[in-house]
């Protein structure tokens, strides 16, 4: 089961979604890493629910052969949903720079992807 990446959600309020790995296990295996996070109170939607508790933080690998998504943690509102589209987005095995091209519904908390992906920046440890 080495092909698979861990993925859960937490049915909290506000809600949990994780997968893949976190930032400290990207690091130990000595992958050069990307990180971006976002508050939800930076998302129009969470605003407009009035549920800005919360953030979104995305793992990309900076190799720039792979680009791909390592992991991602999203607490807030459909933090339990948008891990779904992350984990089939990482199954996919494409590169994060594709994700953009998604065309996403508007106003959705899922839009935020876009724009965490615009202020990836490297994880200073994790940095030869």
């Amino acid at each position: 089961m080495s092909d698979r990446f861990p993925v859960y959600g937490l049915f909290i309020d506000p809600a949990l979604g994780r997968v893949g790995m976190t930032e400290k296990e990207a690091v130990a295996k000595g992958l050069n890493v990307l990180t971006a996070t976002r508050r939800m109170s930076q998302i129009g939607r969470a605003k407009e629910m009035g549920e800005t508790l919360g953030f979104a933080k995305l793992l990309v690998d900076a190799d720039a052969d792979t680009d791909l998504i390592l992991g991602a943690a999203i607490l807030g509102p459909g933090g339990d949903e948008i891990v779904n589209m992350l984990a089939a987005f990482m199954y996919s095995g494409l590169p994060c720079r594709r994700y953009p091209k998604s065309v996403l519904v508007h106003p959705t908390i899922s839009e935020l992807m876009p724009w965490i992906l615009d202020s990836l920046k490297p994880v200073e440890s994790s940095v030869g």
